[in-house]
Parts: structure tokens; sequence; C-alpha cells
């Protein structure tokens, strides 16, 4: 007969590895509190006009869509940012700029599978919404930065660009958005012959291949190269001031940016202006990324709102942080299996599990019906740190025996005592 297995590109999060997901979904909880972002709940289905709106080429052939029973067309969300927009123009349309807002959950995307890239995913979200200063954009990154450092990752970089830059140049040149989104589709997959094939004039493909093949000694050495490379461009020229003037509070804010990169791109169609990724040198995919889009509220009928944000890739940091070896940060719980020797202590048994249980103890009840000693080399195998041992004659004096597992050592414990001697 044969067994069932996930659907291709699912996977089952087995303990060890929920544990540390879990981690890093706190972490990013943490990190939204710290910098003021509260946390919304939106729906996994949405309708694909809402999802498809501005995803970009890219993200819409890789969307899960179906009809459901009413007929409607609707997709699982392959991000979320399509999700928030919509409640800033609804629910939240009242209420007073800027908005924080946080989200975290699993989306779904039809990737070809590989490691750490699964069609379904965790992320967190993140979104400041209603300024354009670069303040705005140097808190996102100072967020994320933020995150991937609470989480204990190590040598992790930060790759920054301004999509504005590029289209600038297509701007003035007078490329139409459907083929600026095609050549930012393919640069953004570092298919550069290609993207510079989609070019018409030779100057513009002059400028953009000078931006793709531009090195500097350091981000702001980059800069300023590029400054005179889109020097003939208004609307370039004025992306990478604006770049300057983001890197510049980054940097004075004591957070290393390791690279700008001239001809970056990503693949949502929103972006409008700084873009960045997150990686570590030991993965080649990014464990998340973001920018600035000013004009996606607006698309979604709202009113004119500037906003940036970025996504983590919960279960590529995970990964990342088990590739690194780094060991979770988290208070050690005492566990306890409480067994009884006899079915006649059992409803006794229950009473004290319960008792510790309420004192915030983790215990295992022996269910299975093992003999004592089967039932102590089990709790062995289970890492419990503890065994409360229920017998008859101990518990006529309101006593239990306590065995530490470890150590090989047991007491007798009066049972008004046992909560605090086991969580000393």
């Amino acid at each position: 007969m044969s067994t069932f297995q996930p659907v291709r590109g699912m996977r089952d999060i087995l303990a060890e590895d929920a544990q540390v997901l879990n981690y890093v979904i706190a972490k990013a909880r943490e990190t939204a509190g710290l910098y003021g972002f509260k946390e919304v709940i939106t729906p996994v289905v949405e309708p694909f006009e809402l999802l498809s709106l501005k995803s970009g080429d890219e993200i819409r052939q890789r969307m899960f869509i179906f009809d459901d029973l009413g007929g409607r067309k609707v997709s699982l969300r392959p991000e979320f940012t399509a999700s928030i927009a919509r409640l800033v123009t609804t629910a939240l349309r009242n209420e007073p700029k800027p908005f924080r807002v946080f989200s975290v959950g699993s989306v779904y995307r039809y990737d070809e599978p590989q490691r750490g890239r699964y069609r379904e995913f965790w992320q967190a979200n993140f979104e400041l919404m209603g300024s354009s200063n670069p303040e705005a954009d140097a808190e996102i990154i100072l967020l994320a930065n933020s995150l991937l450092k609470t989480a204990g990752l190590e040598g992790y970089a930060i790759k920054l660009g301004h999509v504005g830059v590029l289209k600038g140049i297509m701007s003035q040149e007078g490329i139409d958005d459907k083929t600026q989104n095609a050549i930012l589709q393919k640069m953004d997959k570092k298919e550069y012959e290609a993207a510079l094939a989609l070019v018409a004039s030779e100057k513009c493909r002059n400028v953009i291949h000078g931006l793709i093949e531009l090195n500097g000694t350091s981000p702001f050495d980059t800069v300023q190269k590029m400054q005179k490379q889109v020097q003939d461009y208004e609307k370039a020229t004025a992306s990478v001031e604006n770049l300057a003037a983001i890197l510049k509070l980054v940097v004075e804010s004591e957070c290393e940016i390791q690279a700008v990169d001239p001809a970056f791109a990503r693949g949502l169609e929103y972006y409008t202006g700084m873009i960045f990724e997150l990686y570590v040198p030991q993965l080649e995919i990014a464990l998340g990324g973001g920018g600035r889009y000013d004009r996606l509220i607006e698309a979604f009928g709202g009113e004119p709102t500037p906003a940036v944000g970025m996504a983590a890739g919960l279960d590529r940091i995970a990964l990342a942080m088990q590739v690194q070896e780094i060991q979770l940060k988290t208070p050690q719980q005492k566990r306890v299996a409480v067994i009884s020797i006899k079915d006649e202590q059992k409803g006794e048994a229950l009473k004290i599990a319960q008792m510790l249980r309420h004192s915030g103890i983790w215990v295992e009840f022996e269910v299975m019906g093992r003999k004592m000693t089967k039932a102590l080399e089990d709790a062995d195998k289970r890492r419990v740190h503890y065994a409360v041992i229920i017998g008859e004659r101990e518990l006529k004096e309101s006593k239990v025996v306590v065995k530490d597992l470890a150590k090989r050592t047991q007491t007798q414990v009066e049972i008004a005592r046992l909560a605090e001697k086991i969580k000393s």
C-alpha cells in the first residue's frame, strides 16, 4: 500500500526545525515591537486581481490560482504587501500616519524547489507607510539589520540599490512602463545582455551597461561614480542623491552596508526607489529584502501614500542559523515525566502533573502503561530532566520520589514543595 507524501514544494516541519522557525518568528515579533510596528493578520486567500495588480510577471506566473465555489478567481498570497495595501485603503484609511504594520505567516509561490526555496514558506513583513523621507528608508534597513543580529547570525551582508536610477534613465529615454518592467525583470535575474537588447537607444544602453560594470572601492565611492554615470539624466541623478542620503543615515547609525549595486533590480514591479537584500556567505539565496513603493496604495484606489517595507524569509533565516550552528538563546525549560507505580495512584499522579503544569513546568505524563523501568528508559531517551515517581508509601507522607535522570540520583520531596524544588 502506498503512503502519502507532502505535495511537491511543501514540507513537514518537524519538532527540531519547528523550534528554530518559531524562535525566528518570535525574534521578528520582538523586532517589530522595538520599532513600533503593530501586528495585523490578513487572509491567506485573496482576490486574484488584488494580488496580481502590481506583482510583476515573475510572481504572477508562480501564483497558486483557483476558482472558489462561488466562481470567483482567487489565489494563495505570494507575499504580504498587496494585502496590507488593501487594508490601508479600507480599514486603516483614517488612521494617523505613518502606519507601521507587521505581519507574519505562510506565503505561496510555484517555484522550483531547492535548498532554502519552497512553494510554501514563511515570511515576516514590515511596512512603514506615510513618509517619503530618507529616514523612513533608513529605519527599514536598520530594522532588517536588527532582526538578523538578534537572531544571532554572523557575517551577514546588506546589498543596497535604487530602482529609481534605472527607471529615471529609461523614462527620460521614452521607454514605456511595460518594457521597463521587462528590462528590470531580466536584470533581476542577471540576464544583462537580454535586458540591454530591449533598449533601443545606444546612449541609454551605454549608460546602463556602464552601471552594470561600475565598481567602487566602498559604498560611498560607488555612489559618487553613479552620479557621474547618470549626470545627463535628471530623475536618475535625483535618485542617486536620495540613495546617498539613505546610505549616510544608515552608516551614521552604525549599521554597515557591504555593497551598493548600481544595476540592482528586484522581481516586484511596484518598487520606485531604494531597494535592498540580505545575505550570508553560506547561502546563495537572499534571506530577505525590500524597498520603497510610493505608488502602490494609489494603484489600489487609496490616497497617494509613500511607503517602504521589507520581507524577511523566516525559513531562510532559520536555515542560515542551522548552517552557522547558532544555539537558540532560550531559557532552559525543565521537563518532567510523571510516572505512577500502580494504577491506584494514577488519579493522584494526574493531579500532581496538573499542579506542576500550572506552575509553568513542562510535564509528560506516562500514558503507555509501561512498567517503571521502561518508563524511565523512555523518559531518558526523550531528554527529560526529572522523573516524578508516584508511589503508595510516599503518598501517605504527602511526598513523591524525584529522580534526576542526568545525575542518576533520587530523593524524596514533599508535594507542596515539588514545583519549587524542580525549578531550583
